[in-house]
């Protein structure tokens, strides 16, 4: 079931990114087959949910892995790179709040750190020639261990479809509770859940209901609203309703609360890094409540200069993120431009949750640029309107300059010739 590549590389231990999915059931054993070799399998727990983790190691072993090391990423996933990532504001082409992308370097890494710990000479993933994730792995291994080598079964085996592989399974009499007839791919951690397949494969078709899996329909939300006081100190949320949570914690509560509400649904059609288009659902209630919070405050703190400055930050870091390329000098100098301009953002913000919403309904900070004296309609002792004019004349010279010599060429004889 290869496609026979001559020049393999020698391999004696690779370390398998496992899911116990079927892709994954399948390439552990074709490791062993096709580079001889011992595979090592790692699981990281970046809170995708005990029913995909229960049971993932005998599974593995069942699969011929020598061992599984199950690593629990969410706290280093949510401190390390969800809440620095939030104070940039990055958003995928206008929408998508890049919950697959922000989970890959903490993974990427922890796949690096059992490679080193177990001795292997290679590390191994699922992701297929078509998606992002082989760009974002491969790129994480090559700036954290460019001596490993890297084995992409997708891009290697002559296997193209679910049957083939149940099939190539059951031909080794391993154990997989997967079926030919599963419909959607979905890829779940703390952050977010993303769906692709079935009817989504047709941008005309809309999701059905059986697709989403953590928020109610905005239509059978409840019809009353319910609102959160979240508050931040320097960017980082310190406590809902004035409880105070870790940062894994308050996404968890925050993806319980919203998704009641049906916040955070996302349909999208968005350009992959590799050329092609793809459409998906995903589901952010967490991210979605935070992400309205976060800009609620800047509207409240950030003067215009430095806003539109953190905005084009949050375009450049979404690529970033995108991209697979965390473990870069351009992530450290993004990362550092947006906390020194999230060190104002201390207050509190109110975010009205309903029928599939988050819309900020109030906010306060003491660092707050807004001072009612100088923006009140009734009368006031703070701004003199004549200055306005001033300003104005000076704002507009450049427009008034080129008129004028407009006006002068249209006088000339002949238009303006000799």
């Amino acid at each position: 079931m290869s496609k026979g590549a001559t020049n393999k590389p020698k391999v004696n231990k690779v370390v398998l990114a496992y899911s116990g999915g079927l892709d994954t059931s399948a390439i552990v054993p074709w490791l062993k087959e096709n580079y001889d070799c011992e595979v090592v399998a790692f699981v990281a727990d970046v809170g995708q949910g005990a029913d995909e983790l229960d049971g993932v190691e005998a599974k593995a072993k069942a699969s011929g892995a020598s061992e599984c090391y199950v690593v629990d990423l969410q706290q280093e996933l949510a401190e390390q790179v969800i809440y620095p990532s939030l104070t940039t504001g990055a958003v995928y082409e206008g929408q998508y709040l890049l919950g697959t992308a922000l989970a890959r370097p903490v993974i990427a890494k922890a796949q690096v750190e059992v490679a080193r710990a177990v001795g292997a000479d290679a590390v191994s993933h699922g992701c297929t020639g078509k998606g992002n994730d082989q760009v974002r792995f491969e790129s994480a291994f090559a700036a954290l261990a460019p001596d490993l080598k890297v084995i992409a079964p997708w891009r290697e085996w002559s296997m193209r479809s679910r049957p083939d592989l149940l099939n190539y399974l059951a031909e080794r009499d391993i154990p997989c509770s997967a079926s030919a007839t599963k419909i959607y791919s979905r890829d779940a951690n703390l952050w977010h859940i993303s769906h692709e397949g079935g009817e989504l494969e047709d941008p005309w078709c809309a999701p059905t209901e059986q697709v989403w899996t953590w928020t109610r329909s905005p239509e059978q939300a409840p019809d009353k609203p319910e609102y959160l006081t979240l508050s931040f100190a320097a960017g980082k949320l310190t406590h809902i309703n004035d409880s105070s949570f870790s940062p894994v914690d308050a996404i968890l509560h925050l993806n319980e609360v919203a998704s009641v509400h049906g916040i955070g649904r996302l349909d999208i059609v968005e350009n992959r890094l590799v050329g092609m288009k793809s459409r998906g659902c995903y589901e952010t209630p967490a991210g979605t409540v935070l992400m309205a919070a976060l800009q609620g405050l800047e509207s409240l703190v950030l003067d215009r200069t430095a806003l539109n400055y953190r905005q084009s930050i949050a375009q450049e870091f979404a690529l970033l993120l995108y991209d697979g390329r965390w473990f870069t000098p351009l992530r450290e100098a993004l990362l550092a431009a947006a906390a020194k301009l999230a060190e104002p953002l201390t207050g509190d913000v109110v975010v009205k949750l309903y029928k599939g919403q988050a819309t900020v309904s109030q906010r306060r900070s003491p660092n707050s640029l807004y001072s009612n004296a100088f923006a009140t309609f009734d009368e006031d002792e703070v701004y003199d309107q004549s200055h306005a004019e001033g300003f104005i004349r000076l704002y507009s010279l450049s427009s008034r300059i080129r008129a004028l010599h407009q006006q002068s060429a249209d006088h000339k004889p002949n238009g303006g010739s000799s």
